[in-house]
């Protein structure tokens, strides 16, 4: 999607990836882009939120122009002191290091800025900052409107609310053009017609949230160490966001995927990104919901799951986890409890039949790390048509997984003043040493040195330097003596 603007090249990246993802965390979105001056920067950020009214998504820019604090001291003792028959005189007392004299200057100064800013006088210049406080920018073709306030000095900030269900890529094209249009704004006349010409904005998701990253919150773009099985999961995400496309070629998306490899290797990790990517609800099934003691218990738990599956209005990513363990062996032996097993696979063939068919709004995961013990008739093509191996990951990916964990901790924790990583970290050391780990081993080794690092911190009242090679070596080494 792409179009321009007051001579600008814009160019937004798969929009319905990015409001699907802010429906997990929020997603923000040119911050590094420049404008001419006195324009410094500018923010868009796309998040969820819930109200009396329903879930809706939020969009938020800030705008943001040279002086946006205001004047200076020096500034506002000019300003005073030229207001004064006495100001020369004194301007030398000041000069000459006279403390009463430089307080009394500087208070009424400090009542002069609260004039300032209460007066509203610290926006910045242009048709933008002179719109008043609630009031409206709109984009008719989207039926779109941002409401302008001004929260901090000298920054403009556009808020508008759309319903979740009925958020569509037009809506974040619109919401990008009104901040265009207050940039312009803020430019004013003697830009010219064209101010932004020649420059281009690329509108696209920012890798490292600045947010902690949760089991539930992880996105494609934080798995690290798997790029042709998360290209792979993108592809899916596509096929179930566009069903136009599917139905316009014919062509069926996946129902069901099956992922299997060693443990800790991320296959739930992946089933939430893939859900969040989707911007689908996620429902996880374990054995204690299907196993039941009495007779046909489990029949009829397993007919409920997929009865509720078919019920579902919003995008909903259904996970088998440790499939197994609740369906192995499937067809053998003729024990009770065989024909147990034998009655929930046969159901969940039957039911897996035909659910995209009876509702396109639900995909099905199923994770194991013993695929051998699962029937094959249970996973063919048609019930499962993706099958995914989650393998331990190379030294390469080993490496790519420490600079991924490593980037969002500093995005995340650091501060000025603060410094978490030392800046001779050599992440394909760390990817040599930790040779056989998986990603939730690499996760516990970085762990284990935050942890010591807090620790010291609370003995010693905050004299710790940051987390160095060697601390990270050693603890590598004390997981790996203890695996």
């Amino acid at each position: 999607m792409s179009f321009e603007y007051a001579g600008a090249t814009v160019e937004i990246v798969d929009a319905a990836t990015i409001l699907a993802a802010a429906r997990v965390n929020p997603v923000e979105l040119l911050r590094r882009a420049v404008f001419p001056a006195p324009v410094s920067g500018a923010e868009l950020t796309v998040t969820s939120a819930d109200t009396g009214s329903g879930p809706v998504h939020v969009f938020v820019a800030e705008i943001r122009a040279d002086g946006a604090d205001g004047p200076s001291k020096e500034r506002l003792r000019a300003i005073v002191l030229g207001n004064v028959p006495v100001g020369p005189l004194l301007a030398k007392r000041i000069a000459a290091g006279d403390v009463v004299t430089t307080r009394i200057v500087d208070e009424v100064g400090a009542a002069a800025l609260a004039a300032y800013r209460k007066l509203g006088l610290d926006r910045p210049a242009g048709p933008a900052a002179e719109r008043e406080p609630g009031a409206v920018l709109a984009d008719a073709a989207a039926g779109m409107q941002a409401t302008v306030g001004y929260e901090r000095e000298g920054v403009v900030r556009l808020r508008a609310e759309v319903a979740r269900d009925e958020v569509r890529p037009e809506h974040l094209e619109a919401m990008v053009r009104l901040m265009l249009h207050a940039v312009v704004e803020l430019l004013g006349p003697e830009a010219g017609e064209r101010p932004l010409a020649g420059r281009r904005y690329l509108v696209s998701r920012e890798t490292i949230p600045r947010v902690a990253t949760t089991t539930q919150t992880v996105t494609l773009d934080q798995v690290g160490g798997l790029a042709d099985l998360v290209a792979e999961l993108r592809q899916i995400a596509v096929s179930f966001r566009h069903p136009e496309a599917m139905a316009r070629w014919g062509a069926r998306r996946p129902q069901g995927i099956l992922m299997y490899g060693p443990p800790g290797t991320g296959k739930t990790m992946l089933s939430r990104a893939l859900a969040n990517e989707i911007g689908a609800d996620f429902r996880e099934v374990r054995t204690p919901e299907i196993l039941d003691k009495w007779l046909g218990g489990s029949e009829r738990n397993i007919k409920q799951i997929f009865r509720d599956a078919r019920r579902y209005r919003e995008p909903t990513l259904i996970l088998f986890d440790e499939f197994d363990s609740i369906i192995s062996y499937a067809g053998s032996g003729g024990d009770a409890a065989s024909q147990a097993i034998n009655a929930v696979a046969g159901i969940f063939k039957q039911e897996m039949n035909d659910l995209i068919e009876a509702n396109p709004n639900v995909i099905v995961v199923a994770t194991t790390n013993f695929p051998h013990r699962v029937d094959d008739s249970l996973i063919r093509s048609g019930r499962f048509d993706v099958k995914i191996s989650v393998p331990r990951p190379d030294e390469a990916s080993r490496a790519e997984i420490f600079r991924k964990m490593i980037a969002q901790l500093v995005a995340v924790y650091e501060e000025p003043g603060f410094t978490m990583f030392a800046d001779g970290v050599d992440v394909a050391e760390l990817a040599r040493l930790s040779h056989g780990m998986t990603g939730a081993d690499i996760k516990e080794v970085l762990r284990r040195v935050q942890l010591a690092k807090a620790m010291q911190d609370a003995r010693t009242g905050g004299m710790v330097g940051p987390i160095s090679q060697d601390e990270l070596r050693a603890s590598i080494t004390e997981l790996s003596t203890q695996r």
